[in-house]
């Protein structure tokens, strides 16, 4: 088994080694093949070992490959560890990435650069396994800072764009703040418990929880500033509310990309690590109450901006990090078995809805703009299909008692988990309705993105004025109009759509077959001790008997959205137009994303360039510079010309001046020799 979870991890690696140190010598189909091949390989094992763990009843262990880094008590070393948590992240990562490396053959037919993107996919995918297998601190935060990197030269793989340079950029920039915030929780931790091994450091969390940190004349509590800060990282990571900005602005990247970063893995990690320190967080119930505000915020800010979004890519994009919001205020209520299935099932609706919209894009000549869309269902019938299906798996259409799609099971437990918090805690039941409202809106946005694509008027054979954006491919003609979709729209090829059909079942099937294991009557046999919960924590417990209301609430708020949603853009087709075109304050807001990119701009950025213009025109050119080489330089130059007057040429000039330091020498002789 050591092997098989070593070469789990290491194979991707493998791969992306030889697709970007040899790709162009090897060519384009073996470096795609290589990498794909080493994904497959590791997504294959990595459901061997999950079944072994569900069902067979595998043992936790940890491999130790080799020393890290260590330095007189601090030690780190390069480990796989195994759990219930870590084959729950290696099924989800590797799977994921094996079908984006599939699909990935014929969105990315025509692009010169396919062992570079193949290479960039598969060290992306080795840098989420280190980060999800990690024993400690130090190798999670190796991942973490791997993904982030990876990210940064996926989303700037044209780099040709403009738009494609400054969005990796602004989430490399954006990720740093949460990564500082990462790094002091790390500090803290290690201050405070002396360890960053999470072997040692879990068991020493409930003796002592209660040591605090006296500074500014309070006493802090040091798991819960450790966990505060650590949750800062993951606000980063994973795009909560304040530094979301860079995750709509991914969308540049190449649509696989958005599927294997923003779908399924990469901002995942944050809701991961939430859980993974479940044992820090049952400890720090101010930080869990942080994570269940701002994760419930997230979730209502991200739905409303996703009401109004024309891009297909973005409206997926908020969609995402609404979800993510829902997993988070799941952890923060303790429900963290429930937010790791939503992870799990997300995992799987998501990447289809992606990968689908991906498809629609690609039959539309790289038109993104939904109002160039229309009728397409005849033309696109795969692409219908699977998106109608993960359509409904995000809205969490479902009977209860009875059956619903992947979402229906993992959404309705954290909605019941909230509000079963809520009878010790009101911060759960401020969670729970937003949770409720949130069901509705992201019925109400799915639905508009699968009736304004597939059904209305068409919508692609018009020269309007309406401003749009492209998933622009570097060996594509496309002028900056978009003037390809007025080609027939057509569907996507097999190697494109055998993924998505494939994750179409998965987001089927994934909730009814798993929720016993994730949440239900198996749930102790599954965890087994990889999540912990506090001896007052009976949330989930409690959730299985929530009052009716709360269990048909959620499917109530989908179906009215989706009624909405039909409403507006079946029946009344048209009529969000005009709404639209109103520009009412409510729709300017949501539109422009609360105006944060305007706020930070106002203040972030341009205090920014305040602060650069003077530390570079004052420190820097006047008194750095001006005090120092220029300074010199200056007062160099007014010396010479000083002393160069002293050079007459003048004979009796000179032996003026030596009979005077004779006489200088002379009489300091005699004044010596006085005394």
């Amino acid at each position: 088994m050591e092997t098989i979870v070593s070469l789990i991890v290491f194979g991707p690696l493998i791969g992306a080694a030889i697709a970007g140190l040899f790709g162009q010598k090897l060519g384009n189909v073996p470096s795609q093949a290589v990498t794909t091949g080493f994904l497959f390989l590791s997504a294959i094992l990595s459901w061997y070992v999950f079944s072994q763990w569900t069902w067979h009843h595998l043992e936790a262990f940890t491999v130790t490959l080799a020393p890290f880094i260590h330095v007189g008590d601090f030690i780190s070393n390069w480990s796989i560890r195994i759990d219930a948590l870590s084959v729950t992240m290696l099924v989800v990562v590797n799977t994921v990435s094996a079908l984006v490396h599939l699909y990935s053959w014929g969105y990315m037919a025509e692009d010169p650069h396919k062992p570079r993107f193949f290479a960039y996919l598969s060290l992306f995918t080795f840098a989420m396994l280190a980060l999800v297998t990690a024993a400690d601190f130090m190798q999670l935060f190796f991942g973490w800072e791997g993904v982030g990197l990876a990210s940064y030269l996926l989303i700037g793989f044209w780099f040709h764009k403009p738009t494609a340079n400054a969005a990796s950029i602004k989430a490399f920039v954006v990720n740093r703040v949460g990564d500082f915030g990462f790094a002091l929780g790390i500090m803290t931790t290690y201050w405070a418990f002396g360890t960053i091994q999470f072997a040692e450091l879990f068991p020493l969390i409930a003796e002592g929880a209660s040591r605090t940190w006296e500074f500014a004349g309070a006493h802090w509590k040091l798991v819960d500033l450790a966990c505060a800060l650590l949750f800062v990282g993951a606000m980063g990571k994973s795009a909560q509310f304040f530094l979301h900005t860079w995750l709509p602005d991914a969308m540049e990247g190449p649509t696989p990309v958005s599927a294997l970063i923003h779908a399924a893995t990469m901002v995942t990690a944050g809701v991961y690590m939430v859980c993974l320190l479940s044992p820090m967080f049952e400890y720090a119930p101010i930080a869990k109450d942080i994570v269940t505000i701002v994760g419930a915020v997230t979730a209502l800010f991200a739905a409303t901006v996703g009401l109004t979004q024309n891009d297909i890519k973005r409206v997926i994009a908020y969609s995402t990090c609404s979800q993510l919001g829902y997993m988070f205020f799941a952890a923060g209520v303790g429900a963290y078995e429930a937010a790791m299935f939503h992870l799990f099932t997300h995992a799987f609706f998501k990447a289809l809805l992606f990968l689908g919209a991906g498809s629609v894009i690609h039959g539309m000549h790289h038109e993104q703009d939904m109002r160039r869309y229309g009728a397409l269902w005849k033309l696109l019938p795969v692409t219908y299909a699977v998106m109608t299906i993960g359509t409904i798996a995000i809205t969490g259409l479902g009977i209860p008692e009875v059956f619903g799609f992947a979402g229906f099971y993992s959404k309705d437990t954290i909605i019941e988990s909230a509000f079963a918090w809520g009878a010790e805690n009101s911060v759960g039941d401020f969670a729970g309705y937003i949770g409720l409202l949130v069901a509705g809106l992201t019925a109400f946005y799915s639905w508009r993105v699968a009736f304004f694509t597939f059904h209305g008027h068409k919508r692609w054979g018009e020269h309007d004025d309406h401003a749009h954006g492209h998933d622009d491919h570097a060996a594509h003609a496309h002028d900056d109009h978009g003037h390809g979709h007025d080609h027939k729209p057509h569907e996507s090829p097999w190697v494109m759509l055998v993924p998505i059909i494939l994750l179409a079942v998965g987001a089927v099937f994934a909730g009814f077959v798993f929720a016993p294991y994730f949440v239900g009557h198996h749930e102790n046999e599954f965890w087994r001790g990889a999540i912990f919960s506090g001896p007052e924590n009976h949330v989930l417990e409690h959730a299985h008997h929530s009052p009716a209301w709360v269990i048909w609430a959620p499917l109530v708020a989908s179906i009215t959205g989706l009624l909405v949603a039909a409403y507006m853009y079946l029946w009344k087709e048209g009529l969000g137009a005009r709404l639209a075109a109103r520009k009412g304050p409510f729709y300017l807001f949501s539109y422009n994303k609360w105006f944060f990119d305007e706020l930070y701009d106002a203040t972030f950025v341009r205090l920014a360039r305040i602060l650069g213009d003077f530390f570079w025109k004052v420190g820097d050119k006047k008194i750095i510079d001006g005090l120092g080489p220029d300074g010199v330089a200056w007062l160099s130059g007014k010396l010479g010309k000083l002393t160069g007057r002293l050079q007459t040429g003048y004979v009796y000039h000179y032996a003026f001046v030596m009979l005077l330091g004779v006489l200088g020498l002379v009489s300091y002789a005699l004044w010596a020799w006085g005394s």
